[in-house]
C-alpha cells in the first residue's frame, strides 16, 4: 500500500511544484517597475543624467517616448555609448513608443541621429 500512496502523491508533488514556479514567475513580473525615460519630456536631449537617483532591477521596463521622424533608440555596448557610435549588429528601435526590458548589469542606449548622442541623448543604466 505504501507504494501505491507514493505513486499517487507524485502527481500532486508535480502539480505543487508547477504551481509554485508559476507564482514565482508572476511575482517577479509584478515587481518589475516601468520607467519613462526622460520623465514627462520623454527621450530627448540631455537625458544622460535622468537615471541618477533611481534604482533599477533586471526585468524593469524602460519606455522611450519620442518623435520617430527625428529620433531613435539604439541598444549599444559601453564603447558605443562612450563614443556615440552604433556597433555592427546593434538593435535599433524606431517606433516612438519603445518598451525595453532591462537585463542584469549595465544597459546602454543612444540616439544615433547625427549629433544627438553627443548632445546627451543617451542613458547608461545599471540594473541589479
Amino acid at each position: 500500500m505504501s507504494q501505491g500512496r507514493s505513486s499517487a502523491s507524485l502527481p500532486m508533488v508535480v502539480v505543487t511544484v508547477t504551481s509554485v514556479l508559476c507564482v514565482l514567475v508572476l511575482v517577479e513580473h509584478a515587481n518589475a517597475a516601468t520607467y519613462t525615460v526622460g520623465g514627462p519630456s520623454g527621450w530627448t536631449f540631455n537625458t544622460d543624467s535622468w537615471p541618477k537617483g533611481k534604482r533599477f532591477r533586471a526585468g524593469d521596463v524602460l519606455v522611450f517616448n519620442y518623435d520617430s521622424t527625428s529620433h531613435n533608440v539604439v541598444a549599444v555596448d559601453r564603447n558605443g555609448y562612450n563614443s556615440c557610435n552604433t556597433p555592427s549588429g546593434a538593435k535599433i528601435f524606431s517606433s516612438g513608443k519603445d518598451q525595453i526590458k532591462l537585463a542584469r548589469g549595465m544597459n546602454y542606449f543612444i540616439c544615433n541621429f547625427p549629433g544627438h548622442c553627443q548632445s546627451g541623448m543617451k542613458v547608461a543604466i545599471n540594473a541589479a
